[in-house]
Order: C-alpha cells, then sequence, then structure tokens
C-alpha cells in the first residue's frame, strides 16, 4: 500500500511518501521557514549581468533573486522601458522556481506554472504538451481531450464566457503604459492525468483559467515588491504532486493538518478527500507506528547497508554529491569476485536511485560503483540505473560513466536536500 502521511515531529511537519512499505520521499517544514517556492511576484530588475547572462530581480525588500535571461520567454511586464528586451527598472511578474540555497540566490523565472492536479498552465511553452512519464497512446489521447477543451472556451458562445475568456486569447494583446502585455498559454498534461475522462480535465482547466485571469488583472496594477500569488503550505501543496495516482492514503494524527488538508482537498482534489484519514491514537501515534524517526535518521546517515552485505557511503560537499559503494561484509570466493561485485553493484544502484530522490539530492551526483572487468556487466548496470532514474518525479538524468568507471548523474534543483531542511544552516 502506498501511503502518505503528514505529521509534527521534532518542532516541524514532517511528510513521509511510503511506496510498497518504503519511505521514497521525506519533506521537513518549519513554520518559521516558510517557503517562497511557486509564489509569484512583481519584481524589479536591480541590475543586469551581461557578462554572465542574467538579470537580478528585487521580489521584496533586500530580497534578490537570479534570473537568467535567455530564459525570459514571453514576460508579463507591469512597468517596461524603452527597450524591447528587459532592461534595469522594469516591473514584472516572475516565479520563484528555485529556493534561495547556502550562498545561492533563489532563482526566478517569467514562465508562470500554475499547478493543477491533472494540468500545469504554463505561459512560457505556449504548445500542448504531456508528461514523458506517460505511455504513447495514452499521451495522445489526453492532448486530443486538452485540444478539443481549448478549443470549445475558444468558440464558447456564452456572452460572460466570452467576456471573461477573451482576455486569455493567445492573439490578444493589451496596451500597458504604451508596451504590450503578452497573453500567450499552453498546457502541460501531467502523469496524474492517466486515465482521467474527458469532465475532469475539464474541471481541472476551468479552475487554472480563472486563477490565470486573476493572476493576470490582478496583478498587472500591483506595486513592486508585492506578492500577487502565494502557494498552499508546501506539505499541502504536494498532496497533488503525488505522481503516482495509486497513492491509497493520506494520513495524520494531527487534527489541526487533518482539517487544513480536508480543506485544501475539498477545493482542490475533492476526488481524493475518501482518501484522507485522521488516526488519532495517544498511545501508538503515527510516528511511532511507522517508525518514522528511524526513517529519518537513516535517511540523515552517511552510511547505508545493503542486503548483500555491501555498503553506500554519501557525501554531499558545495559542488557535487559522491555516493561511494563498497563490498563491506561481503565474503565469496576468488572465483566468483567479479559476479559478486555485478551483484552488490546492481543492489547498489537501486539503493542510490532511492536515496537520491529520498534526501532530494540535486545538482551534479558521482556514483563511484566496484570496478567490474566486463564491459557488458558495465553497460547492463548503466541500463539498470537508468530505468531506475526515470521513475524519480524529478528530472534526473544519467549523463554518463567517466574513465575513471565514476557514474555521472545531473538531477534538477528545486527544493533544499532534506540534511539543509532538518538542519538549516
Amino acid at each position: 500500500m502506498n501511503q502518505y502521511i503528514i505529521c509534527n515531529m521534532r518542532g516541524a511537519i514532517y511528510s513521509f511518501l511510503f511506496e510498497d512499505g518504503r519511505a521514497v520521499e521525506i519533506h521537513c517544514d518549519r513554520p518559521e521557514q516558510e517557503s517562497i517556492l511557486g509564489n509569484i511576484y512583481v519584481g524589479r530588475i536591480r541590475d543586469i549581468a551581461k557578462n554572465i547572462g542574467a538579470a537580478f530581480v528585487e521580489i521584496a525588500p533586500d530580497v534578490v533573486c537570479y534570473l537568467p535571461l535567455d530564459e525570459v520567454q514571453n514576460p508579463i511586464y507591469v512597468k517596461k522601458g524603452t527597450s524591447a528586451k528587459p532592461q534595469q527598472g522594469d516591473e514584472l511578474l516572475v516565479q520563484v522556481s528555485r529556493e534561495a540555497i547556502k550562498t545561492k540566490y533563489a532563482s526566478v523565472t517569467t514562465n508562470l506554472t500554475l499547478h493543477g492536479k491533472y494540468l500545469l498552465l504554463t505561459t512560457g511553452n505556449t504548445q500542448i504538451h504531456a508528461s514523458a512519464k506517460l505511455g504513447k497512446m495514452e499521451k495522445l489521447r489526453l492532448i486530443g481531450l486538452v485540444k478539443e477543451l481549448k478549443q470549445e472556451y475558444a468558440r464558447s458562445a456564452d456572452a460572460n464566457s466570452h467576456k471573461e475568456l477573451s482576455a486569455l486569447r493567445e492573439d490578444v494583446a493589451a496596451p500597458d503604459r504604451g508596451n504590450p502585455r503578452v497573453r500567450k498559454y499552453g498546457w502541460l498534461v501531467r502523469t496524474n492525468a492517466e486515465e482521467t475522462d474527458r469532465a475532469v480535465l475539464r474541471k481541472d482547466m476551468e479552475r487554472l483559467l480563472a486563477l490565470y485571469q486573476s493572476l493576470i488583472q490582478e496583478g498587472t496594477h500591483r506595486m513592486s515588491g508585492s506578492c500577487v500569488l502565494s502557494v498552499p503550505h508546501r506539505w499541502l501543496s504536494r498532496l497533488s504532486d503525488l505522481y503516482d495516482s495509486s497513492t491509497e492514503q493520506f494520513l495524520t494524527d494531527d487534527e489541526e493538518l487533518f482539517r487544513e488538508m480536508r480543506n485544501y482537498l475539498s477545493v482542490y482534489q475533492p476526488e481524493d478527500l475518501p482518501k484522507l484519514i485522521y488516526s488519532p491514537d495517544a498511545m501508538q501515534p503515527l510516528y511511532k507506528k511507522y517508525s518514522l524517526e528511524k526513517q529519518l535518521d537513516d535517511a540523515l546517515s552517511e552510511h547505508v547497508w545493503l542486503k548483500s552485505g555491501g555498503y553506500l557511503v554519501i557525501q554531499p560537499t558545495e559542488a557535487l554529491t559522491v555516493i561511494d559503494v563498497n563490498t563491506g561484509k561481503y565474503e565469496g570466493s576468488q572465483k566468483n569476485r567479479q559476479k559478486a561485485f555485478f551483484k552488490i553493484n546492481c543492489e547498489a544502484a537501486a539503493e542510490a536511485a532511492r536515496q537520491i530522490r529520498l534526501r532530494n539530492l540535486s545538482g551534479i551526483i558521482l556514483i563511484d560503483f566496484i570496478n567490474m572487468d566486463a564491459p557488458e556487466d558495465n553497460k547492463e548496470l548503466l541500463d539498470e540505473l537508468e530505468n531506475l532514474l526515470r521513475q524519480d518525479p524529478v528530472r534526473t538524468t544519467l549523463v554518463d560513466m567517466t574513465k575513471l568507471s565514476l557514474v555521472e548523474i545531473t538531477r534538477m534543483k528545486k527544493e533544499k536536500p532534506l540534511s539543509a531542511q532538518v538542519l538549516p544552516v
């Protein structure tokens, strides 16, 4: 059974995602350190750094973020200077796409993304796409449904609907202080939409269009530094980010958390309300029943033991994370060494993929597997690892094996790693 457990523990709100009885994700949210990830602001460009192709955008007093200029697509300006390109003093809508990590600024984007459970509305990519994790036929079916729904809205004869949606038509550009305000948007069908019918997609689309219209109308008349859209608490919004629709239960034993989860699901995911379970038990709270503290401690430990007797050593550094595979307690004959190394490496690959997701590691990750003599064994190992990494909801790429037999992986940075969430520096 796949379960999502939310509880108060160690002075914070912890979220645990279990798949087949094993934790695959852990998140820590502290009330005093509310995340701004996903929030949309009226930002003001403070500086343009041409040498690195970036702008520094102030989204609140003394809160500066990094904006790559080559990623600026269809920007929605609140105030625009004379140049067609972004320039100092411009005010525009930006969304926080990555949290600040240690000495690095938070990153923002002009590609605004509004999240539904089944669809994403995007202002950067204005086409209709579907998650790569969906099968080919299902992808074509869902894209076809979204295209039909989009055309229905465009042809709507209802006067009120036409009036509301006319501002959202892709060919409309409303003047604003002498400069165009772009209204283009596109759709991404999420993995969660698999086997979803037309009516459910339509409802999700209607909610996102209404939210987008409200965002445009309000956001383009707000002052610089204003927060136009504040996303729900991360521990709540993850309820719609559970890519595996087979999650059967949302569990909590905290009355206040239960109430907030119920309110969130009632608005955004009413079809998932039956999954919500309030499970108070003074004798056996959830953190004891599911050994959550041990799960957390294991996810913060440098060493991870494998069933074969081998173990992983996971060491994050400033620039990258290194995962070292060791034979450990394995005792076998010299004759079967290569066969044993292959077995340990395959087990290590599965555990490394799980640990990367569990600890929310990102950036460059190097895995130092046990050296094997047979090229076909290395190829089979890399193929298996690549298949395992595809199951990660965060974009993760196996780059290659280097000449020193190090396997290089990259994983998109969004939230802080678990260690920084639990032990903020």
